[in-house]
């Protein structure tokens, strides 16, 4: 990364006094007698038993035997130990406690597919069908502690499923619904999954996809597997497995819809979620019944500031870390969520801006690759419907570029609705850094981190920098953090603790600004150093982007005999725009100028797509290698590979 950072200028959004007395923040710190948010930083990092005991109470979490100790450090930070002796059970507290209450007639989860049908679910269906689908995986020999894996769109059954994994105490295993043959048996085989949810199929731009054939193809390569329950989502006529295959609408329907809830130990295993590396296989991330969903909701009450009158949705799949999010946060909060499965520029450019109109969405969380594709379609289809019920936006994924922040927040939010920033990871249960609605915003910027996160930025000597790009690192442990990584601990140690004694290094380049504004620039793994300047991808990317006919840009290093490595660039183009060599000079000039001519991309490619995992990170180490000829390593979380394909003819 550059040693020095040109930060996002000017702020843009300041909190209303209507944002700051609705927040759930103000009433936090106000039950507490802190004076601000700073402080309440302060203490939640300084007395992390303290704020997480409070975090607790405040969203009402509720145990079966209470805690006799919030945290236990005896085995180091690396291994904290969260509400010892406590027993609960998530599900609980996501439906078991509403029932009688005013929230069992509430709307659960609104959902619309691609095709345009709709439904929606209160709490109290969500409760009946979680419990008939508990009883229907105990008929099937199914309990605590199997492992049991989730391969289905985002239909209301999928919640349902999670659920019901978790009332069991059995341990969910959230699959991408894109995944091919290779990632789903790596995954069920390394949790020896005894069972699988799946479906016929789903659509995607009016095209039928069909998974039915995957999950078979898996369970004869996984051995532990020995039962399926079908989804007829798409209507088509599948092969069935005599003994092994359910029908959803076959078994579950016939269930009672009784079923007790397994007392687990708060420290016991809820869930398995998969996060790629940079290299080597997948790492599976070991989360608690009260670990994941309490952080995640935290993030969802604090940062996203939602309550329970209103509808969020985030763009998401379950098998990246915000589909769990979307299941736990709003349940806790006993608010309403929203889930769409589909493509989300089909029929038209519009679908996104529609569905929020027609639903009346109040909060929605998407990535900067999503607005960035949007835009090239204008302000038309934005202008087409009332989206005067946003109250926020949150983001995350990749680092923003200043043109489509700038879009998103004057087009979308008319210069009114704050950008919440989010960052963080599967292994964290959500943020490190986050915006909030107490807190005033610059573009791209992040405000603060998350309460009770005690995130620094660190220089190569380990030392605290500001104005200054660095390691982001985190200085304290969190009750969301995972518990390592599932049957390889040294691996997880030396992934995230191995650099400096006692500190998580989280592997992204992030810097603060004087004015307490931070900034994340990319993967630490990313840089480029060129004739001994470090270099982040995004400081290129942000320039290349501000073209008006560059839609999308990915930097990486490669070696070079002088400079040690160079800057090659692709750039997707827009729709209009033409590929040339004069096209080619105006972008190397531009980078020239800014960045400075040591800097000058060796070359700028253009290409239709960037390979982009299926949560819309570009695949930066995979352009590199397909482009230098080498191992593309884990390829499981790309979602079009034909982009890969594409790198290497085109260099």
């Amino acid at each position: 990364m550059s040693e020095q950072f040109e930060f996002g200028g000017e702020i843009v959004w300041r909190p209303t006094a209507e944002h700051i007395e609705r927040a759930n923040l103000t009433e936090f710190i106000r039950r507490h007698d802190l004076v601000d948010f700073n402080e309440l930083m302060q203490r939640s990092t300084e007395d992390v038993a303290w704020y997480t005991d409070a975090l607790l109470k405040f969203l009402k979490i509720e145990f079966y035997e209470p805690y006799t100790e919030v945290v236990d450090l005896s085995d180091g930070i690396q291994w904290p130990k969260w509400c010892v002796g406590g027993k609960m059970n998530i599900v609980h507290n996501c439906l078991d406690k509403y029932i009688g209450t005013q929230t069992e007639s509430k709307i659960a989860y609104i959902w619309e597919g691609e095709q345009g049908e709709t439904r929606q679910i209160t709490y109290g269906e969500l409760y009946y069908q979680t419990n008939q689908t508990a009883n229907a995986l105990r008929s099937l020999g199914l309990s605590k502690g199997d492992a049991i894996g989730i391969f289905m769109p985002m239909t209301p059954e999928i919640i349902v499923a999670l659920l019901a994994i978790a009332k069991i105490g059995a341990i969910i295993v959230p699959l991408f619904s894109g995944y091919g043959l290779s990632a789903v048996v790596t995954r069920l085989n390394e949790t020896d999954a005894k069972a699988l949810f799946c479906a016929d199929g789903f659509f995607r731009r009016g095209k039928l996809v069909l998974t039915k054939a995957i999950a078979d193809k898996a369970a004869q390569r996984v051995p532990s597997l020995n039962k399926m329950i079908v989804l007829n989502r798409a209507g088509q006529e599948v092969e069935m497995t005599k003994g092994r295959d359910h029908w959803w609408h076959e078994l579950i329907p016939a269930q009672e819809t009784e079923a007790d809830t397994e007392v687990t130990a708060a420290e016991d295993t809820l869930m398995v979620i998969y996060t790629s590396g940079t290299t080597g296989r997948p790492k599976g991330a070991v989360h608690t019944h009260c670990g994941f969903p309490i952080k995640a909701t935290q993030d969802v009450a604090f940062g996203m500031d939602f309550h329970a009158d209103e509808i969020i949705y985030w763009i998401t799949d379950m098998g990246w870390m915000l589909g769990p999010w979307m299941v736990f946060g709003p349940l806790i909060m006993g608010g309403t969520g929203f889930l769409y499965d589909g493509a989300l520029d089909y029929p038209g450019p519009d679908r996104l801006w529609s569905m929020i109109a027609r639903h009346k969405i109040n909060k929605l969380g998407l990535s900067p690759t999503l607005i960035r594709a949007l835009m090239a379609h204008g302000e038309e289809p934005v202008g087409a419907h009332d989206l005067s019920s946003l109250r926020m936006v949150g983001s995350t994924g990749e680092p923003w570029n200043h043109k489509p922040w700038m879009w998103l927040f004057e087009i979308i939010g008319k210069g009114k609705i704050p950008i919440i920033n989010y960052t963080g990871g599967t292994e964290l249960a959500g943020g490190i850094l986050m915006g909030n609605p107490l807190l005033p915003i610059k573009p791209t910027s992040f405000p603060g981190p998350c309460p009770g996160v005690a995130a620094d930025v660190l220089d190569e000597d380990g030392k605290s920098v500001v104005n200054q790009v660095g390691e982001l690192v985190i200085k304290t442990p969190w009750i969301g953090m995972t518990r390592g990584f599932w049957k390889d601990p040294i691996r997880y140690l030396k992934s995230y603790w191995s650099r400096w004694t006692d500190v998580w290094v989280h592997g992204d380049w992030a810097a603060v600004d004087s004015d307490g504004q931070w900034y994340v620039l990319g993967r630490s793994d990313d840089t480029i150093k060129v004739a001994g300047k470090r270099l982040g991808p995004a400081e290129v990317e942000s320039i290349l982007v501000e073209h008006t006919d560059v839609v999308e840009a990915a930097a990486i290093g490669v070696p070079h005999k002088i400079k040690g490595s160079q800057v090659i660039a692709f750039c997707v183009l827009q729709p209009q725009a033409e590929a040339s060599d004069r096209l080619r000079d105006e972008l190397c000039e531009k980078v020239a100028q800014a960045m400075g001519k040591p800097l000058t991309p060796g070359n700028v490619l253009f290409v239709s797509a960037l390979p982009m995992t299926r949560n819309a990170k570009v695949m930066r180490r995979m352009i590199r290698a397909a482009y230098l000829g080498l191992e593309l390593g884990d390829t499981s979380s790309l979602v079009n590979p034909e982009a890969v394909e594409e790198i290497k003819r085109v260099k």
